[in-house]
């Protein structure tokens, strides 16, 4: 009797490793979509996303077709813009993106980072352009 409680326990605690690393195993950034329509300013809409990033996360330069104002909801995020210097906010601040800027951010605390974009860009191009 003992040897098989030693088994089922031994097989529960493998369970729940193999959970715990499909848990810890998320993706560095995911984006989530979650309104988009159009503005009373022609040939342009509205978008708004949340972006997850993990712990180290970095999302490499790039750019928008129009303005971003960038919330950070949780964590801790650096972002750096051309020409200007890094700067770190963290959760309940903003930070106004103009049009084409290229730009990176970093998730540089502990834990998860999340923003909410919210992008005013021309209609029918791609929300982010990657800048090589």
């Amino acid at each position: 009797m003992r040897t098989i409680m030693t088994l089922a326990a031994g097989a529960l605690v493998v369970a729940g490793a193999m959970q715990l690393t499909a848990a810890n195993g998320e993706e560095p950034i995911s984006r989530t979509d979650l309104v988009k329509g159009d503005i009373d300013v022609p040939g342009h809409e509205a978008a708004q996303v949340r972006v997850d990033l993990a712990p180290g996360a970095f999302a490499p330069k790039h750019r928008h077709p129009g303005e971003e104002i960038a919330y950070v909801i949780e964590g801790t995020l650096e972002y750096e813009l051309d020409g200007r210097k890094p700067v770190t906010l963290k959760a309940g601040q903003s930070l106004f993106i103009p049009a084409g800027v290229a730009h990176s951010a970093r998730n540089v605390g502990d834990g998860r980072a999340s923003e909410l974009a919210t992008y005013i860009v021309t209609k029918g191009s791609p929300l982010v352009v990657p800048v090589k």
